[in-house]
Formats: C-alpha cells, sequence, structure tokens
C-alpha cells in the first residue's frame, strides 16, 4: 500500500468491484460480459468478480455494464471497496494485464515491420499496399492509446510498446517515401 501513496495520485486508489452472474445459455452472453470488461482494462479476483481502480469513468462504464447484465436475466452488484489486506495482489494483477497488452503491441508491431518488410521484397510499392499498412499502423496506434488509457498504475512495457510504434511509424514513412518515388502521380 505504500508503493500507492507514494505515487501521487494513487493515493486515493480505492476499487470497483462488480460481481455478476449471467445466465449460462446462450454462452455469447458470457463472452459480451467478459469482452466489455476486458476492453475496460478490468481484472478478474475470481470467477465473475471484476475491479477496476475507483474512477468516475470507470464507475461510469460499470454501472452502465451492470444495468446490461441485469438486463440479459442476470444479476450485478457493483461495489465500491479498499482492500483491508492484500492489495498488493490486486495490483500485481492490474499490472500483469497491463504488461501482456503491451507485450501483445510489441509483437503485433514485429508482424507489421514484417509485412512491410516483404513489401520491400516483393518490389511492391502501390499505393494501395501504403494504404493497407496505413490503416495498420493506425490500428495500432489506437490500440496502444486504449491500453495506456487503461494503465492508471504505469505497468511495465510500456516504454517498449512506444519504442515499438516509434519504429514502425518510422517504416512506414520510409515506405511511403519510396512509394511516392515509384508510383507515377494520378494512380
Amino acid at each position: 500500500m505504500s508503493e500507492i501513496r507514494a505515487t501521487g495520485d494513487r493515493s486515493a486508489t480505492g476499487w470497483l468491484v462488480l460481481v455478476y452472474r449471467v445466465p449460462s445459455e446462450p454462452t455469447r452472453l458470457r463472452a459480451t460480459v467478459w469482452r466489455r470488461l476486458k476492453a475496460l482494462g478490468a481484472v478478474y479476483l475470481q470467477n465473475s468478480v471484476a475491479t477496476l481502480p475507483r474512477t468516475p469513468a470507470n464507475e461510469r462504464a460499470l454501472r452502465k455494464l451492470q444495468r446490461e447484465i441485469v438486463g440479459m436475466d442476470g444479476t450485478g452488484i457493483l461495489l465500491e471497496s479498499s482492500a483491508l489486506a492484500g492489495e498488493q495482489s490486486v495490483l500485481d494483477i492490474f499490472q500483469a494485464a497491463r504488461s501482456d497488452e503491451y507485450e501483445e503491441i510489441v509483437d503485433r508491431c514485429e508482424g507489421f515491420l514484417a509485412e512491410v518488410g516483404k513489401e520491400y521484397t516483393k518490389n511492391h510499392f502501390t499505393y494501395a499496399e501504403l494504404e493497407e499498412n496505413e490503416v495498420d499502423y493506425t490500428k495500432l496506434v489506437n490500440w496502444l492509446d486504449k491500453v495506456k488509457a487503461r494503465d492508471q498504475f504505469g505497468a511495465p512495457g510500456r516504454a517498449e510498446a512506444d519504442a515499438a510504434l516509434a519504429k514502425c511509424e518510422q517504416v512506414l514513412e520510409e515506405y511511403a517515401a519510396r512509394v511516392y518515388a515509384e508510383e507515377p502521380e494520378g494512380h
């Protein structure tokens, strides 16, 4: 807990805990809830018990999800809490989830770089390929922005993800310059 207080705005860290149950059929209901919680950056303390740091945005999102769960003929209770013991474990779970996301972004960046590399190998410098690569790059940028927004405690891996994305941007700019040099105007 001292780690939390030592880093500035963490001193007010409390937790929102969603305890829920959704019908077992259709399975898409469980998948929907899981995807929404994952998109928010929530972590599971155990089955059907998810938590997020207490912020106004997280509270709004979890209140909305709780109402949706009830609308699925499920049950949902949203609690505001503080950890009396084990808070470091909750933080560790939260940090590991963000680190995993950063690691996945780095992996996807490596895939992006490999794809652009293939275009060089094939000597394939077209506006269509450039546009496709720009779309893929934009997806990576948006994904990293979402993970950073969920990373309220500065998880390990952020710097590596930033560096990997910067490398993607550099390679994309170099590829674009080559496309502009090779493709005739107006195609």
